[in-house]
């Protein structure tokens, strides 16, 4: 039951005790949760407050409305932790799940400005790819990654057949990863970037720009690539300094 003395309001009450409920497996993915007259009973409340916490919990995308059905639980979201340097394949396997790749566009090119500048390029060209990411089949993001052609004078698209960048790096080349450099940013899908990844115009998106440096310092590659959401979120353990 909810805490009326308690200073925090009602509908954030409610969010927080559905979302234990949700922890619990008391309401498990993919699941309806009851009705707005169901919760409003249970919690002794009016259906107002309730609806104020369940559209809350769907704009965070806790759940989920079908229209004429109810409302669901969303699917779990993957956490990736931001410490260390790893790849989409990689990551996806550590979670037990199949990756997989469809390659769009694989081809060289003379980089702009912008990319010969971070990848420390006075000349020559780049590979450039485009992929949209899947986990089980399910699509997760879309990459764009930029490659200095001279440093894998032999790669093609079927080297990277069923292999990670990173993996082809370290296993078929004299290369190695040291570290990369990354940030993110909140936005929100356009529809050529909705479409690939099977959810809606204006839906919120992670886009994220990685920078990575092979252990001779140099960098190796320029990658841009758009997450879901909705299936996605970052953590970081953090301690304070002294």
């Amino acid at each position: 039951m909810l805490n009326k003395e308690s200073p925090l309001p009602m509908y954030y009450q409610i969010e927080e005790d559905l979302k234990r409920k949700i922890e619990s497996g008391i309401y498990n993915y993919g699941e309806a949760i009851p009705s707005e007259r169901e919760l409003s009973e249970t919690y002794e409340v009016s259906r107002m407050t309730v609806r104020q916490a369940i559209s809350n919990m769907v704009r965070n995308r806790i759940l989920y409305r079908e229209k004429g059905r109810g409302t669901f639980v969303a699917e779990e979201k993957f956490e990736q932790p931001l410490q260390g340097v790893t790849s989409f394949s990689e990551d996806m396997k550590r979670r037990g799940l199949t990756p997989h790749n469809e390659l769009l566009i694989f081809e060289k090119q003379e980089p702009d400005e912008t990319t010969k500048d971070i990848l420390q390029l006075k000349e020559g060209e780049v590979y450039y790819l485009k992929r949209i990411r899947y986990a089980d089949e399910e699509p997760m993001a879309i990459e764009e990654t930029f490659i200095p052609v001279h440093l894998f004078p032999e790669l093609d698209a079927d080297r990277l057949e069923g292999v990670s960048f990173y993996e082809y790096i370290e296993t078929k080349t004299a290369h190695s990863i040291e570290r990369a450099r990354q940030t993110i940013e909140a936005g929100t899908a356009v529809l050529e970037e909705a479409e690939p990844l099977s959810i809606e115009e204006g839906d919120a998106i992670l886009r994220i720009e990685r920078f990575g440096y092979l252990s001779t310092g140099v960098p190796f590659e320029r990658n841009t690539s758009i997450y879901r959401s909705d299936r996605y979120k970052f953590i970081s353990d953090m301690q304070r300094e002294k």
